[in-house]
């Protein structure tokens, strides 16, 4: 099981002084010192049946591994617009490099693709980092091991989103060597969550799986401890693939059982997608809904991957 979390997340980080401390201690490892949210996504009131005040968070998670160019990298800009048009909240991000990848080039990128209130974390000493990207605050942050591959690893946060409990992330980049690999990778993963990640509080694994197919065997070891089932995130055609060609379920966001029961169709403009989004460019209509997207920018060189959305409708208190 995962471990149980000792105290209240009101317990936890009840002071201002206390969040205070978190955020500039994480300022060193990459984090964004901003805290202002962004508008139009602060917790939002709503009325039950018997007109109870509720109060409840919208909460957008992305799995993106959309780089493009010669350089596995953002500044091409395709990925940027995709970000732009999106809007997502919490970005499982892979091949996160930009520029010179120094804090102020990789602060920049964050600044326009997201906004300068957005937090960050990106692992070190890796050639294609991953990382994760969030519109409320990171208090915890770091990378555990893949022991089977060399230039990344599995990079993790602990994001304070509203209401009582916290959402853990994982950011993820599965080896294409093959299947078995990527169930060994996937093992280890599971063993990292359930010996660190609280129980009660929220969990989501995503990013670049790399997988051929949803029957993969490492969904059966995830599946420990996020849900893997259907429905899954599609196009307009109904699509559910993510590779360049669209042919194979690459790329993933995969949620606990306790976050899982709060999702919501993903509403952009008057479009509405049940079970999430697949987001490609070439076939989204009308793409007025998320400009500044460019119809080729899921078709830009070494795209090689779609981005995938889930949204979720958050209890705030």
């Amino acid at each position: 099981m995962r471990q149980n979390s000792p105290l209240s997340k009101k317990t936890r980080f009840g002071s201002k002084l206390l969040l205070s401390l978190f955020t500039l201690s994480l300022a060193a490892c990459g984090v964004g010192t901003d805290v202002e949210p962004q508008p139009g996504n602060e917790a939002t009131p709503e009325v039950s049946s018997t007109e109870t005040p509720l109060l409840t968070a919208r909460v957008r998670l992305m799995a993106a591994n959309i780089s493009s160019g010669n350089y596995q990298s953002y500044d091409p800009g395709n990925g940027t617009r995709i970000f732009q048009g999106t809007k997502p909240d919490v970005v499982m991000i892979q091949e996160f490099n930009y520029g010179d990848n120094s804090a102020t080039a990789i602060r920049n990128f964050v600044n326009t693709a997201f906004g300068s209130t957005f937090y960050y974390y990106r692992e070190g000493a890796a050639q294609i980092p991953n990382g994760v990207i969030s519109r409320w605050p990171i208090v915890a942050a770091g990378e555990w091991d893949d022991p089977y591959v060399t230039n990344r690893d599995f990079a993790w946060a602990r994001i304070n989103v509203p209401g009582p409990r916290d959402l853990w992330v994982v950011s993820v980049h599965l080896l294409t060597a093959d299947a078995a690999t990527r169930n060994n990778e996937a093992t280890k993963l599971v063993a990292f969550i359930k010996a660190n990640i609280p129980v009660g509080d929220y969990l989501a694994i995503a990013g670049d799986f790399n997988t051929d197919t949803r029957s993969e065997s490492c969904f059966s070891t995830f599946s420990q401890v996020v849900t893997t089932s259907s429905p899954y995130p599609a196009d307009k055609n109904g699509n559910g693939n993510t590779n360049a060609t669209r042919a194979k379920p690459y790329d993933h966001v995969l949620v606990d059982s306790d976050l899982r029961a709060y999702q919501t169709a993903t509403v952009i403009g008057s479009s509405s997608f049940a079970a999430g989004l697949v987001v490609d460019t070439r076939v989204y209509s009308p793409l007025s809904e998320i400009s500044p997207a460019l119809s080729t920018d899921s078709g830009a060189v070494n795209m090689q991957h779609m981005a995938v959305i889930k949204d979720f409708v958050i209890p705030a208190e």
